[in-house]
Formats: C-alpha cells, structure tokens, sequence
C-alpha cells in the first residue's frame, strides 16, 4: 500500500500493567483497516516516576518533559516485546518508511528532539502529556487517523470536555488546533474491545 496515509494509535500507559495487553492489541491492531500505523507509547508508570521525583526534586519543565519522553522511548522497547511484528522507528518520516506498510512503535525521544527544531513544537511541562505528543506526531506524519488506546469510554467528541473528564491531557485542545480538520481522532477503551 505505497503512500497510504498512516494511522497513529497512541498506547496508553494504563494499559501496560494488564495482562490482556498482548492479545487484545495484537486482536485490535489486526482489525484495523490501515496499513501503516504508527504505535505511540504512553509514559504510563515510568511517567509517573518521574512526575514523582519532580515533586521532589523541583526538577523544572524542560528535564522533567525529556525525561518522560524518555520513558516513552523505553516503553516503546517494551511493547515491541508485546508487538513482535511491530518495528521501532526514530523518524517515520525519513527512516525509509514514507511508503513502508506495517506497524512501527515510535521511539519517542529522537522524533521529538528532532520535532524542536520546529517553531510550533510543543511546549515543556505536565499538561503535555503522551496524548498531546500524539496529536504532534499525527500532525508530522500527515495523519489520517489518531486513536487513543485507553482504559476508559468517551464517545463525546467535544475534546474540552474530555480535557475536563481526565480522559486526555490539558493540553490536548491546543494541539488539535495543529491538526487538519480531516484528521480522524477517537477513543477506544482496549479492555472493553472484542
């Protein structure tokens, strides 16, 4: 399928600890009509160490972001064990894979270092959070579609209420604004899914 657009589906940290993980996103995935998907990590409890040691340690915005981005990296190597078939990719944009079909895991931390050389980059800090970051990466990718993988239903539509809910970070209206009106985006609860 040359020059399909790609899907991104962000994976939700929450869903890391379940011990359906593999079964059911190996299942979801297989159903999916796209022949390119791009599998955004969440930070998942990884993230959450590190929100930790910043309440600690005052560790700032700019370390704090990286070093979530870092575990979203490392998260990525963890669901390629979850993912056999899946590839990890820095840039899925220059890494060869502008008209490759199949599943990739971004690895977060090159893509985004790289992304800060734009000047519409996503700002530093705890309101941006992999749900954000997927938004930027669908919008770099030219994205068809964003679906967020979660432990929970929203089938509002209304991305402030879901902002209000919890169920996608404080940031994510504003990065929408990024994106172009076509771009698809929908929640999907993975452990509710059959």
């Amino acid at each position: 399928m040359p020059n399909e657009a790609w899907t991104v589906v962000k994976v939700g940290g929450s869903l890391f600890d379940w011990p359906r993980l593999r079964v059911q996103l190996n299942a979801w995935l297989r159903q999916l009509d796209a022949g390119r998907v791009l599998l955004i990590p969440g930070g998942g409890r990884a993230a959450e160490a590190i929100r930790q040691l910043d309440r600690v340690h005052q560790l700032g915005d700019d370390a704090a972001h990286w070093l979530a981005i870092q575990a979203m990296s490392f998260n990525a190597h963890f669901l390629k064990e979850v993912l056999p078939a899946a590839d990890i990719a820095a840039d899925p944009c220059d890494d060869g894979l502008a008209c490759a079909s199949g599943w990739y895991l971004l690895d977060a931390a090159p893509f985004f270092r790289a992304d800060e050389t734009n000047s519409d980059h996503l700002p530093h800090g705890w309101q941006v959070t992999s749900d954000s970051l997927a938004v930027r990466a669908a919008v770099r990718v030219n994205a068809r579609e964003l679906v967020l993988l979660k432990s929970m239903d929203y089938h509002s539509g209304d991305w402030s209420d879901a902002v209000i809910a919890g169920v996608v970070d404080g940031y994510f209206v504003e990065a929408l604004k990024q994106a172009p009106p076509e771009l698809r985006v929908r929640v999907v609860n993975l452990r509710a899914w059959y």
